[in-house]
């Protein structure tokens, strides 16, 4: 599989070379185009109850798109918000993945729903996280563009601006500062993250965007 990321940072997109019959799995309606020799199929992994998870909990699609044919073909994908893709080929770690940001994966990756903690139901940014793991090759994308951290220690993120992390990193959710700032600064609950790995941060996020723009929809 040859992948090709174009217009990055503001409108990414991957465009895919699949050869015979290797497999990619996309979010529902990320298709931008795709050469006729490819056949589509729906899945659900995990079957049913492992789908539920990925729409109610986890913030994606019930079904993903599998793409497939016997002479391979070109692909083109592209997320529904504007901003950054990134591809990065796993070889057997994990990585977790904040709602809304898995785009596609090869045949080799597993996904899965993970519980993201009680706190995380007050977070406002979703209570469960898209863990992926396996061999081959994985693309997510941000809100805005990407920034990547070298964690060695720690780290305080918003939890709007939390893109992605590796498994190594321990987490644990709570307010920035006191009472009062928590409630107050606008900043809400944080992410106090520990370790060594790798951190994924976008530089804009739904929320934020959301909340400048609903004042001039008033009438």
């Amino acid at each position: 599989m040859q992948i090709q990321l174009d217009g990055n940072p503001d409108f990414g997109r991957a465009s895919l070379v699949l050869g015979s019959h290797e497999v990619v799995r996309t979010e529902s309606g990320a298709m931008s185009f795709a050469d006729p020799g490819l056949d589509l199929r729906v899945v659900v992994p995990g079957g049913l109850l492992g789908g539920l998870a990925r729409r109610l909990l986890g913030g994606e699609s019930f079904f993903l798109g599998e793409y497939q044919g016997p002479r391979g073909g070109r692909l083109g994908i592209a997320p529904s918000l504007p901003g950054e893709v990134i591809h990065r080929t796993l070889r057997g770690e994990t990585l977790r993945l904040t709602a809304g940001s898995f785009l596609a994966c090869s045949e080799g990756i597993a996904t899965r729903t993970r519980f993201g903690g009680l706190r995380s139901l007050f977070s406002g940014e979703g209570a469960f996280l898209i863990e992926v793991s396996g061999e081959g090759e994985l693309l997510f994308n941000a809100y805005g563009a990407i920034v990547e951290r070298e964690l060695d220690g720690e780290l305080i993120v918003d939890t709007g601006h939390l893109v992605a992390f590796e498994e190594s990193i321990e987490y644990e959710i709570s307010g920035f500062g006191g009472l009062k700032s928590t409630l107050f600064s606008g900043e809400g609950l944080t992410m106090r993250m520990r370790g060594r790995g790798r951190v994924w941060l976008q530089t804009r996020t739904v929320r934020g965007t959301a909340g400048w723009v609903t004042p001039y929809l008033r009438g």
